[in-house]
């Protein structure tokens, strides 16, 4: 059964996190933070399936990742910058590569256009243990508009508590008839819902579809990004 996950997330300078750090691992390439010269290799991770970068017309220069999130921890002065955004996102196993691929970069070209950022997208594969149906992305995006000559003024619409709110409702809503579309096309009869069971009126307890043990391996990631900010060492290389 087709289950629906959205998630918004941001990666904030006050925990120690970067940008650089968190694309690389999510993309599984090699980047160095020019800021602080930590250089973040995950080429060794295994289950990342595709990635792909979307920019606003006319900053070609933003395909290039590295010279990307680079620009993007440059442009944040503040020591607690929340330098980039993240939305975490639920692939149907009913799809097949292609499909997905082509969902991904839906989601991505939309949240470009509404938001006018340079979009980072990785999709991975489920995990060796687990729910062999896992399929998920994560799409990465700048906090700062996009163009021809860099970065631009910032994007406050996820940042402000009254806009918030409506801002992910609108998305998620939006990523459900997306989904739905795409599952209609490949002549699926499943359909997700970005409601809650309760707001459904469905009484059944949610599932995780990212699951506890995929989430764990990240919060590691996250917390040796920390440990080399503190340390200014190179982090270890990382398995899937």
């Amino acid at each position: 059964m087709a289950i629906y996950h959205l998630a918004v997330k941001s990666v904030s300078r006050s925990t120690g996190r970067s940008a650089v750090a968190a694309v690389a691992y999510r993309a599984g390439v090699c980047l160095e933070n020019e800021r602080d010269g930590l250089v973040h290799d995950y080429t060794r991770r295994g289950g990342v399936e595709d990635t792909f970068i979307v920019t606003p017309e006319g900053a070609e220069w933003a395909q290039d990742r590295s010279a990307l999130w680079n620009a993007v921890e440059a442009a944040e002065k503040r020591k607690d910058a929340k330098v980039a955004r993240e939305y975490e996102l639920a692939l149907p196993a009913e799809l097949d590569a292609g499909q997905r691929r082509d969902l991904v970069r839906a989601f991505a070209e939309d949240i470009r256009d509404r938001y006018g950022v340079a979009v980072d997208a990785a999709i991975h594969a489920p995990h060796d243990y687990g729910d062999d149906r896992n399929h998920h992305a994560h799409v990465m995006t700048t906090t700062r508009v996009v163009d021809a000559d860099g970065l631009g003024a910032k994007t406050r619409q996820l940042d402000v508590r009254s806009s918030a709110s409506i801002e992910v409702e609108e998305i998620r809503a939006s990523w459900a008839a997306q989904v739905n579309d795409a599952l209609e096309l490949a002549q699926v009869a499943e359909r997700v819902d970005h409601r809650s069971y309760a707001r459904q009126g469905v009484e059944m307890e949610p599932t995780v579809k990212m699951g506890h043990a995929s989430a764990a391996i990240e919060r590691r990631a996250e917390r040796e990004q920390i440990a080399a900010a503190k340390s200014r060492t190179p982090l270890p290389r990382a398995g899937r």
